[in-house]
């Protein structure tokens, strides 16, 4: 058999071992009987050949091509990242199984599905064409795991982030100061919840997610921070961080008139202030626990926001979500540890608390057999969304819509929450948490929001922000916490129009200037806002600053298992009715 010299290309790249036979004995062929069949070739992409790598290798033959496999194939692998793995962080940690690989292509079917060319934007929910700062956040965070878990490559990411930031950059501001609450993904127009033109307000926790996400692409890419950095340097900051460090939000009243209001409760005031920390801001109130207090559900002291609902006019829910994103996105790490620790967590009293969030959910399955992973969702028809909280307005496991009405019916397993859990903590329960969403979707559409606790099915919509979150919590099991904070790069957002006026009249913080420590000022040692004795499943580690926190994980309980009443049989009546 004569066979044409093997081509190479030069260019050397991935491994892929093939086993290639060519077939021996072949009987001659009469060449006036038969015709000479056409050469037979073949092309492999990608292969190893006696220890040499090449890009392609081309097999061509006059007679007819057999390959043999050996039976076995190998796991799809990406490498792409790793020099920004954490060598070990919280939960769940390695390479994704083949399994959770097709879970993130399908959650990055719902933002291929639901892209809108024209601005770069993606629906919040399905076909509807509205959405948020905070979906849009989501919408970052999907592209950014798509990425780096290979589900996308680098010229879709490049194209789309650049399409984003581009619409980011040139919005429609609410009164010219910063985002409106909602947009119309089709034309980037600002509009009102009914998706008409016209403008709300704005929200400080909805930009504060922007923030956090716009920090982690300019710190993982530094070829996009300058297009990052252009985004919020329009914005003005005046209204909505103050001078005493709280965030603020509003929204237009009825005589059109705009009113400012304290925005965020424990939970998710938190996480959305580190987003302005992350960009230099004082929001050192917003980050505090304090006014807190506690419930003690099966044994677990949850925390709660101590502000009187009644007096606030805010309702105080403990959902997962809020510490979910802190743990998967930046590992419960202040906005200035640079150390990238993933086993140390510098916030320490937010672990905590999120511990005792995860903890009190598997408690509740124990004790009652609910599979429960709490967090607001959408849900198909009226109320159209539900806070599915563990604690709220004096009751725990109190599902309400917006408007305070009670929900039971609406209770669910989120499917972000449950993900979220198993991301975080490795144990028995978040393996059943996973089960019960991992095929929870519809194939290139993306995963449903969840599965109903009554057992009404489950939940036909997909959004942004579920998707969002369960490709981020994919992605943290591979590189642990989602901001590395590794760039050192001089950056637009520090020096642009520094030392004018321009920054201080959208009181930007000043970036180019350095507070130095006054030798004659008395150094009082300030105690703790949650004191050591607070931290029941995380290990304190005391600092000069917040007191970090360790060796985290929920501890086995002594809570004695449901007893059932004894009644009697129908068939037996009582000793009082057969007394004459």
């Amino acid at each position: 058999m004569n066979t044409a010299p093997i081509a190479k290309n030069l260019t050397k790249s991935a491994i892929v071992c093939l086993s290639l036979a060519m077939p021996v004995g072949l009987a001659a062929q009469d060449a006036e009987e038969t015709p000479a069949p056409p050469p037979s070739s073949l092309t492999v992409d990608n292969v190893t050949l006696n220890g040499e790598e090449y890009n392609s290798v081309t097999i061509r033959s006059e007679s007819p091509l057999f390959i043999d496999f050996d039976g076995s194939t190998r796991a799809r692998e990406c490498s792409r990242g790793t020099g920004r793995m954490s060598s070990a962080h919280f939960g769940r940690s390695g390479p994704l199984t083949d399994r959770e690989y097709e879970m993130a292509k399908v959650a990055w079917s719902y933002f291929e599905k639901r892209f809108q060319p024209e601005t770069g934007l993606v629906n919040a929910v399905g076909s509807y064409p509205s959405t948020t700062l905070w979906d849009t956040a989501s919408y970052i965070s999907a592209m950014v795991a798509a990425f780096e878990l290979c589900v996308i490559d680098k010229r879709d990411f490049d194209t789309r982030v650049t399409k984003l930031t581009n619409t980011l950059r040139n919005l429609d501001l609410y009164r010219g100061e910063a985002p409106n609450k909602v947009y119309n993904t089709q034309t980037g127009a600002k509009v009102n919840y009914a998706n008409e033109p016209g403008e709300v307000g704005m929200s400080a926790l909805d930009i504060g997610r922007m923030l956090v996400w716009l920090k982690i692409l300019k710190e993982r890419y530094p070829h996009l921070a300058n297009s990052v950095d252009n985004v919020p340097m329009r914005w003005n900051f005046c209204n909505l961080v103050n001078e005493d460090g709280r965030m603020f939000g509003s929204f237009t009243q009825g005589d059109g008139n705009t009113r400012y209001v304290q925005e965020g409760r424990l939970g998710y005031e938190e996480y959305a202030a580190k987003g302005f920390a992350l960009w230099g801001f004082d929001v050192d109130r917003a980050m505090s626990p304090e006014p807190l207090s506690y419930t003690t559900i099966y044994d677990v002291k949850v925390p709660y926001d101590g502000r009187d609902p009644r007096i606030f006019k805010n309702q105080n829910y403990v959902l997962t979500e809020g510490y979910i994103l802190d743990g998967l996105e930046l590992g419960w790490d202040m906005p200035s540890d640079r150390t990238n620790d993933g086993l140390t967590a510098s916030h320490g009293w937010r672990a905590e608390f999120a511990n005792r969030i995860y903890l009190v959910q598997q408690r509740r399955y124990e004790q009652t057999g609910i599979i429960t992973a709490r967090s607001e969702h959408q849900v198909n028809g009226k109320p159209y969304f539900v806070y599915d909280s563990i604690f709220a307005d004096g009751y725990a496991w109190n599902t309400l819509d917006p408007t305070g009405e009670y929900q039971p019916d609406r209770s669910a397993i989120a499917a972000k929450a449950a993900i979220g859990l198993w991301a975080l903590w490795d144990t028995d329960y978040t393996d059943l948490l996973f089960e019960s969403v991992a095929d929870l979707y519809e194939p290139d559409v993306g995963f449903y929001e969840g599965l109903y606790e009554n057992g009404n099915g489950f939940i036909p919509l997909q959004t942004a922000n579920n998707n969002g979150i369960i490709l981020a919590a994919l992605l943290y099991k591979v590189q642990g916490p989602i901001l590395q904070q590794v760039s050192n790069k001089t950056e637009v957002w520090d020096t642009a129009n520094a030392g004018t006026d321009l920054r201080d009249n959208k009181c930007h913080p000043r970036m180019m200037e350095e507070v130095v420590n006054c030798c004659a000022c008395a150094q009082d040692e300030i105690e703790p806002v949650i004191p050591l004795e607070e931290f029941l499943y995380c290990r304190p580690v005391p600092t000069t600053g917040e007191t970090a926190a360790t060796d985290c994980r929920p501890e086995k309980h002594n809570l004695p298992l449901p007893t059932p009443r004894k009644v009697l049989p129908k068939s037996c009546s009582s000793p009082s009715a057969s007394q004459p």
